[in-house]
């Protein structure tokens, strides 16, 4: 898809120096779309779960911890060393 965006000029230059002196407008775009999926990455597992588990429920139930814990004497005791 081709599409305009308006970035700084000075950030731009710098981000094509990097990226477009390895292999072009096609590097330039590759590297546009990767900031892209890294920044769009929770969204993309998300969709590729539903896919690989269509048509079953995805539920999480909570279970019991089988050893004794006290979250908060631990918490209380990590803050006493500060």
């Amino acid at each position: 898809m081709k599409t305009s965006i308006l970035v700084d000029k000075r950030l731009w230059d710098m981000f094509r120096r990097r990226v477009g002196s390895e292999g072009g407008l096609r590097s330039l775009s590759e590297a546009v779309e990767e900031a892209i999926r890294d920044e769009l990455t929770d969204i993309l597992v998300y969709e590729g779960l539903s896919e690989l588990y269509e048509g079953e429920a995805l539920e999480v139930e909570p279970i019991k911890p089988k050893a004794r814990t006290n979250a908060a004497a631990v918490v209380r005791e990590l803050r006493g060393y500060r």
